[in-house]
């Protein structure tokens, strides 16, 4: 936590539902930030488990939400206060030398994001984030895996995060694209494959991609959400 009357450089807005079992190990690799005076968000959405109390044994800021991982997000950025946030999800690490490289970047650009590498057992698991770097690297898209960081300026003048159940990474990046391209860090956040390796991985790959085809031509983000489920 900064000294009183001290901003913070950076503020971490980690949305969770029932993360009881992550939340522990996150906070615990966020030392480094909370020691340079970064504020450490967690945003909950009704969990049923532990996870408010671990967050508070975290050393964290508990701030209570809305369910909905965009209302969460938004709920978090409303509280903070230091002029650059970013979002990470509560199975996501950071790198080691995230955090000077995230803030030389957003010296430059508005806004940005990491490579990601999906952590677990099944060999496509590397594939896919490949695919995922490469994307987003010629769209100028990313994805809440890839622990996007932003201006407080910048995600205030686009309004945050969109009210929608799903995509609601994939359109912050349409807004803020329109503003400057992103810093495609490639330093890699470590992230988990869980969904992946529960849902199937070929399954998921197929699913998402269907999705996300859906969302361009112009499905709306209530009926995608239900067919993710």
């Amino acid at each position: 936590m900064s000294p009183a009357g001290v901003t913070p450089a950076l503020a971490i807005v980690i949305p969770v539902l029932d993360e009881a079992e992550a939340l522990p190990g996150l906070l615990a690799a966020l030392a480094e930030y909370r020691d340079a005076g970064d504020e450490i968000l967690v945003v909950d959405g009704g969990s049923q488990d532990a996870s408010p109390a671990l967050a508070r044994a975290g050393g964290a800021t508990l701030i209570a939400s809305p369910r909905g991982r965009a209302a969460q997000m938004n709920a978090g950025a409303a509280v903070a206060t230091a002029p650059r946030l970013l979002f990470l999800h509560a199975d996501t690490r950071l790198p080691e030398g995230g955090r000077a490289a995230l803030l030389a970047a957003l010296d430059k650009r508005e806004w940005g994001r990491f490579d990601v590498r999906i952590e677990g057992r099944h060999p496509l698991l590397r594939w896919v984030a490949w695919l995922m770097n490469r994307r987003s690297r010629l769209t100028g898209i990313a994805t809440g895996d890839q622990a996007i960081f932003v201006t407080r300026r910048a995600f205030e003048a686009v309004g945050g995060y969109p009210d929608q159940p799903l995509m609601e990474d994939i359109e912050l990046s349409r807004r803020l694209k329109r503003r400057g391209a992103p810093s495609c860090l490639r330093l890699t956040v470590t992230t988990s494959g869980r969904r992946w390796e529960r849902r199937g991985v070929w399954r998921t790959i197929a699913l998402m991609w269907r999705l996300r085809l859906a969302y361009w031509l112009g499905a709306s983000p209530e009926a995608l959400a239900r067919r993710y489920r």
